[in-house]
């Protein structure tokens, strides 16, 4: 299966990036191809809803998304990670979403499979609450199959990340994958 990662975070050497390093290193034990793509370093100009594209065709905008669609279409799995940013995902991510616009269709025909691996510094029990909303939306809307959740309470810091369950969570995500 090929998986590509869109890497939310702008920390290359954070918590979220500690998961997705599992992730990958599961999921290629298991045989996957997996393509991370850091979407919080990408030259991606948020979308502006001038409808230039139908919802299917060519973007307005020519940017590094030209680079990551054909990418994305290719995939038989998407896997958001981020960081918990305002009780959202990060900007950057959340940029590179709002430019499926451009191939709304094209995603929701694939079925693809996906999941959603992020980190918080809280450990309240409503911490990923409007995340998780956001995620399962994204799920229903693009018909995705949700593969799992890794959400990392209490992983303000790589250190503290590396003493929790987290990184081995997202380790078993990536490895159980069929």
């Amino acid at each position: 299966m090929k998986i590509v990662v869109l890497a939310g975070s702008p920390n290359k050497r954070g918590s979220t990036n500690l998961l997705v390093d599992h992730f990958r290193r599961g999921a290629e034990e298991a045989g996957h191809r997996v393509e991370i793509i850091d979407a919080a370093h990408a030259a991606i100009h948020p979308c502006t809803g001038c409808i230039h594209c139908g919802y299917e065709g060519p973007c307005a905008l020519h940017d590094e998304m030209e680079t990551i669609r054909p990418k994305i279409l290719e995939a038989d799995m998407l896997v958001l990670a981020t960081p918990l940013y305002y009780y959202g995902m990060s900007a950057q991510l959340k940029t590179l979403i709002d430019r499926f616009c451009a191939f709304n269709g094209s995603i929701q025909r694939k079925g693809m499979q996906s999941a959603l691996l992020a980190v918080a510094w809280n450990s309240d029990d409503w911490t990923f609450s409007a995340l998780e909303a956001h995620y399962k939306t994204l799920v229903a809307y693009l018909h995705w199959k949700d593969r799992g959740m890794v959400l990392g309470y209490g992983c303000g810091t790589p250190a503290m990340t590396q003493r929790s369950p987290f990184p081995q969570q997202a380790y078993r995500l990536g490895s159980q994958l069929r």
